[in-house]
């Protein structure tokens, strides 16, 4: 489970920072294609919508109900009109998965990855650390691996997608946390003295700034953390569901001068971003890609980010053959939040980060995975709208993004977003929210309206829009006597229904029409 961090020197470092700154269709991707549907060639005139405004498409709703699509791989990207890249199938469609952490100091079960997938989500981050896959220097725990490789497998059958974390807090367990391994962790015999009121002053410590100089530093250990990474790769390598990896969760470094001065917080930021960082990123890409070329590989900035302070990492390049699968992967928490303040709307964090999120995936044309976000608990009002504020924030900047935590506790604790009885936790409802996971054209604006269930996903149509269809995610919990798809400015539109989710295809939309597709509580 996460804890505080020390907010008041994060905040203060990110104040300093922002002041000195015509062929077949495809059918739905599980589905079978309906059959006598008439999708081509069937003498409609497939004329596009009405020069005076949109209309109500023809809907077709053949037989059999939607199926949810398997867990496609992203081969590439698409950049919308608003400049935001989007990871893509090969259809074209834009993909925007979401989902949930699982898997840090928990055993992932079969039952888990089906509630996941039930609940509406597609996407698994999935945390692993070093320590427990080689706990002896040299001796990989083939026991883990094949724990990891049947998480795969069951994500494979619910058709979610992984995102393999590798997770670290306060360096490892030499320290009372998680990652590296005690072999790993070479401290100078300097002092380590733990803080049990805020874990995040852990970083601080003299013993642990010199355990991530030397994991930085160390030839033998850079080597032995490429070998470790590029051994889970090849276990890992050619389920379906696998999206690929993060490099490295909240990455730290040695403070020079005063560890609890933010001005030396925010300089040891940009150094490790500038030097150290972006080294172990490139030798931890090419270790990947010796044994897998296919997956994912995401850079994650350091935890200042939280705060609105830009990054200050280069730009990567892969050696993959083809185009890059290279991807950013920002967290999103409120220092203040997380120490125990209930969230304050006037507060600008909100806005700070957004401000400062996009310039670099605009600048090196990156899909933005946000990989945690979400506060401790909800039931306050303020935290309550932190929640919905993020959520809406999310689908104006990131591609996709994964929820802290999958637990279940009394009203949500300990980041966990479910009750103690398996439904949303209280406050955290918005995070279940309908959503388009595939979208065939260029996705505009997606709404939903907690009070009414009514769902809305805006699109302009593209070359995919008439041969791939749109996936919408429809959870039970949000909408639980289902719904009843519209769909305006297309012209005709081929409307799938079923449990959890429905799939649009628009065969005779002309292409830079705006589209909008509604879904409603089905009644009566």
């Amino acid at each position: 489970m996460r804890l505080h961090r020390a907010a008041t020197t994060l905040t203060l470092a990110a104040a300093l920072l922002l002041g000195a700154a015509g062929t077949t269709p495809a059918a739905p991707p599980g589905a079978v294609r309906p059959a006598g549907t008439g999708l081509a060639g069937d003498g409609s005139s497939g004329e596009g919508p009405a020069a005076d405004g949109p209309r109500v498409a023809e809907v077709e709703v053949p037989p059999p109900a939607a199926a949810r699509p398997e867990a496609t791989t992203p081969v590439g990207t698409v950049i919308t009109p608003d400049g935001r890249v989007h990871l893509a199938d090969r259809h074209g469609r834009a993909l925007r998965p979401r989902g949930l952490n699982l898997g840090k100091t928990d055993t992932v079960t079969e039952d888990r990855v089906a509630k996941l997938a039930a609940d509406g989500f597609d996407l698994m981050r999935l945390n692993i650390q070093w320590e427990r896959i080689e706990p002896r220097r040299g001796r990989y725990d083939t026991g883990y691996l094949r724990y990891l490789d049947r998480i795969l497998g069951w994500a494979d059958r619910h058709r979610v997608l992984v995102l393999v974390d590798w997770h670290q807090d306060v360096f490892g367990p030499a320290f009372g946390h998680n990652g590296m391994p005690a072999w790993a962790t070479r401290t100078d015999g300097l002092p380590f003295e733990p803080n049990p009121d805020d874990w995040f002053s852990d970083y601080f410590q003299p013993a642990v700034q010199a355990a991530f100089t030397h994991l930085y530093d160390d030839a033998d250990l850079r080597a032995a953390q490429a070998a470790v990474y590029a051994k889970v790769a090849a276990t890992l390598r050619g389920h379906p569901s696998l999206l690929g990896y993060d490099l490295f969760n909240e990455p730290f470094g040695p403070i020079a001068g005063d560890p609890s001065d933010p001005a030396d917080q925010l300089a040891a930021s940009i150094r490790l971003e500038t030097g150290r960082l972006p080294a172990m990123y490139r030798r931890l890409i090419a270790a990947i890609r010796s044994v897998d070329r296919d997956a994912w590989l995401f850079v994650e900035p350091t935890v200042l980010v939280g705060q609105g302070v830009p990054t200050s990492l280069p730009g990567f390049t892969d050696p993959r053959p083809g185009a890059d699968r290279l991807g950013y992967a920002p967290h999103y928490y409120d220092t203040a939040v997380e120490s125990g303040a209930d969230w304050d709307p006037t507060g600008g964090f909100i806005e700070a980060y957004e401000a400062a999120i996009g310039r670099y995936p605009t600048a090196h044309r990156l899909p933005v995975l946000v990989g945690e976000w979400g506060p401790p608990r909800a039931t306050t009002p303020g935290n309550a709208e932190l929640v919905r504020r993020q959520v809406a924030s999310l689908r104006g900047f990131a591609s996709s993004w994964a929820m802290w935590y999958s637990c279940a506790a009394p009203d949500g604790a300990g980041y966990c977003v479910y009750d103690s009885d398996g439904t949303p936790a209280p406050g955290k409802e918005p995070a279940f929210a309908p959503y388009a996971t595939a979208v065939a054209g260029a996705p505009r604006s997606e709404t939903y309206d907690a009070t009414d269930g009514g769902y809305a996903l805006t699109l302009t149509a593209d070359r995919a829009s008439r041969r791939a269809w749109t996936w919408l995610e429809l959870p039970a919990s949000a909408c639980p006597e289902g719904v009843r798809v519209s769909v305006t400015g297309a012209g005709r539109a081929v409307v799938r229904e079923g449990p959890g989710g429905a799939a649009v295809l628009l065969p005779a939309v002309r292409p830079g029409a705006t589209v909008t597709i509604t879904a409603r509580p089905a009644v009566g």
